[in-house]
């Protein structure tokens, strides 16, 4: 018995997106091939140094084709930029998720950030190097994504701020922010797998460092007394 139009046309339809799906599934495969291969040369030979032909040859895509598709370098860059904050953005949100205390949730930024820099080492030294290549729209979208990052970070340094009586005065949310990412942005130009620690200790240091500082509290306190102890004989 032959099907009924309703029928036919469903599957039609269903065919149709079925299509769709593994088309966009292929597509997506293929661009993140290409960034990754982008990725490389500006890593190599950075920005300025690399060339559309080089690319090309990189991704196995004519120099043709990679104009098509992405018209220049610096839309590659951008594309590779957007990504990378994407994609980080997305995974410390989900870190987030169900933390509530105010020191793990730094912590957790912490470590996200850490933990993805070390894993995409390079996508992370161009996004560094490049940090102001891009101008125009392109420039300013990607911006507003670091905006976005940083303000996630300050927002979770003044949750802190509030929770923790003990928080030193003397330096604002801009300078502890600042200095953290100062700290965490710069593990590229030092960090040797064969005799660092791991993403995840050193994670953890980072965040000992950044929430403690490099005095144990113990002998801090201890210090202190001391200090006050001399002050105190001295003024006698």
């Amino acid at each position: 018995m032959a099907s009924d139009p309703i029928t036919r046309s469903s599957s039609a339809r269903r065919n149709t997106e079925e299509s769709r799906r593994r088309e966009s599934e292929r597509f997506e495969q293929r661009l993140g091939e290409i960034l990754e291969h982008a990725t490389d040369v500006f890593y190599e030979k950075g920005y300025q140094g690399a060339s559309m032909r080089d690319l090309s040859r990189a991704s196995g895509m004519s120099l043709a084709g990679l104009y098509y598709y992405f018209e220049s370098k610096e839309r590659l860059l951008y594309l590779i930029q957007k990504h990378t904050f994407n994609t980080v953005l997305g995974s410390v949100r989900g870190r987030l998720q169900g933390v509530s205390n105010p020191e793990q949730r730094v912590r957790a930024f912490i470590t996200n950030h850490v933990e993805y820099f070390l894993k995409n080492r390079k996508a992370m030294t161009v996004l560094s190097h490049e940090d102001e290549t891009l101008t125009g729209e392109l420039g300013k979208e990607v911006a507003e994504l670091k905006r976005e990052y940083y303000k996630l970070c300050v927002s979770l340094v003044d949750e802190l701020r509030g929770s923790h009586p003990e928080f030193d005065s003397r330096l604002n949310t801009r300078l502890a922010v600042l200095s953290l990412f100062g700290m965490m942005n710069w593990i590229y130009t030092w960090h040797n797998a064969r005799v660092d620690a791991d993403s995840g200790e050193l994670a953890g240091h980072m965040c000992d460092i950044f929430l403690h500082g490099v005095l144990s509290a113990e002998p801090a306190s201890q210090g202190s007394r001391k200090d006050r102890a001399t002050a105190s004989k001295a003024s006698e």
